[in-house]
């Protein structure tokens, strides 16, 4: 275990290691929190665990014994090989960390389980928002909609918060996600991009903002609810192409790729921030060309 004193609190992160668990550990640490796990020069960074196992994740819960867990680890890129894995990660390691507090006799203040706007699938019409019927169009969907499924029947047992996400980027997000690769190309003044569909629009966040409304429902009273955590506010791959031109003075050809076009791509997903609102009224999304002027400025 590598935590430092806080006073506020004990914070485990499943996905610790991963693109927004850094961030939200950086969230949290700041505002005097343990992260249990938290990396130090020169050490094991985390904990190294079987997500899929229960008798690990009793082992782990039994010694760590957190006040708050966060729940972020699973197989998230849409283009996965091999599709079990979704199913086995992200729907029965969930399970298994539920499971394994009930095993132990540990009661968290918090659980805080990330799913997805994936879920929601191609929706037409306005925001979303958490009432929409649920409509997975590829694996991860459909199981983040089954793993949502599951916690639900939890709900009476521990203090659980849902989070949809709808996208989300910012620097330090692998480059197999659109945002970085889009913006890694004008940063390196690259004369041609390869990308799929540039007409689907989507309701990207910053990872800062998603960092701080994770922590906000923790510390929060919520429980046994479901959470968009968007913007509002969508924009088209050709929009973020012309904001990143503008901000750079750079232009590039794109070129459509097939490979890069799913059958199974929404068209739009745009989110409904007013529970979020209503549950957290302080909480500011950051404007999305000042995301955008961040990462390319990391180049």
């Amino acid at each position: 275990m590598t935590s430092q004193s806080g006073a506020r609190g004990r914070a485990f992160i499943t996905g610790l290691r991963g693109f927004t668990g850094a961030y939200l550990a950086a969230e949290l640490l700041g505002e005097g929190y343990d992260v249990i796990g938290r990396p130090q020069a020169g050490a094991a960074s985390g904990h190294d665990f079987d997500i899929t196992s229960l008798e690990q994740c009793r082992s782990l819960i039994d010694q760590l014994r957190p006040d708050y867990l966060v729940h972020l680890a699973a197989i998230s890129f849409v283009g996965h090989a091999n599709e079990i894995d979704f199913y086995r990660v992200n729907v029965l390691g969930t399970l298994n960390l539920l499971q394994a507090c009930e095993d132990t006799g540990h009661m968290p203040k918090k659980v805080l389980i990330a799913s997805s706007a994936n879920i929601y699938g191609n929706v037409q019409g306005d925001a979303i928002d958490e009432t929409f019927p649920v409509a997975p169009v590829n694996h991860y969907a459909a199981s983040k909609a089954a793993m949502e499924s599951m916690v639900r029947t939890w709900f009476d047992r521990l203090p659980i918060v849902i989070t949809r996400p709808f996208n989300y980027t910012g620097r330090g997000q692998s480059e197999q996600f659109l945002v970085p690769k889009i913006v890694s190309h004008f940063a390196r003044r690259e004369p041609v991009i390869s990308l799929g569909n540039i007409a689907v629009a989507r309701d990207f966040s910053d990872v800062r903002y998603v960092a701080h409304v994770y922590r906000r429902l923790l510390e929060s009273d919520v429980a046994g609810e479901t959470v968009n955590v968007c913007t509002g506010q969508p924009y088209t791959i050709c929009e973020i192409l012309a904001i990143c031109s503008e901000l750079t003075g750079h232009t590039m050809t794109v070129e459509v790729d097939p490979a890069f076009v799913r059958k199974t791509d929404v068209a739009m997903l745009a989110g409904s921030p007013k529970r979020l609102k209503a549950l957290i009224p302080e909480a500011c999304a950051i404007p999305f060309t000042e995301t955008l002027r961040w990462m390319l400025a990391s180049g």
